[in-house]
């Protein structure tokens, strides 16, 4: 899918609610071309979990036994993303691994608000320390796609997919 095609679905999507996103999600990334495609997943990305409006886990990982824990996004530099091969190099995953019980948090990290964004109100997750807002729309009652909108960057596209 390119990116054109990936925001003409999006935009032919319809709106979630804030209430619907609560729970945990399983997440995988779009391929577009976009320097973050394959990027998550390379380094156990397991999805986002939505406790309440106000308290958000952006970015949910699994350690070796399988088991979710919350990362802090602010410590995580996501300028490497455009940097291809020093971010997909083994050493590279291997030194986030060590790095792990550092960037831990029990802390949410984002929240959830109703956003308009090209048009259409929808729910939207609010990053507390990054200029990043993702923007949720519904494919069916148990899959979201998501648009990161970052400031300077073109969208990165995602699908959510409830976990039961």
């Amino acid at each position: 899918m390119t990116q054109t095609e990936a925001l003409a679905f999006f935009d032919a999507l319809p709106a979630v609610t804030t209430q619907e996103m609560h729970g945990h999600w399983r997440g995988s990334g779009v391929p577009t071309g976009h320097d973050m495609d394959g990027l998550l997943e390379a380094y156990a990305w397991y999805g986002k979990a939505f406790e309440s409006d106000e308290a958000v886990h952006p970015l949910v990982f699994r350690d070796r036994a399988g088991q979710p824990y919350a990362i802090d996004p602010r410590r995580i530099p996501l300028s490497l993303s455009r940097y291809h091969t020093l971010s997909r190099h083994p050493v590279s995953r291997t030194l986030f691994t060590l790095a792990t019980p550092l960037l831990r948090t029990r802390q949410p990290r984002a929240r959830l608000r109703a956003m308009t964004y090209r048009g259409v109100t929808t729910a939207a997750m609010v990053y507390d320390h990054l200029p990043i807002i993702d923007l949720f729309r519904r494919i069916d009652h148990r899959t979201v796609f998501g648009l990161m909108d970052m400031r300077g960057a073109a969208p990165f596209f995602f699908r959510l997919e409830r976990d039961t």
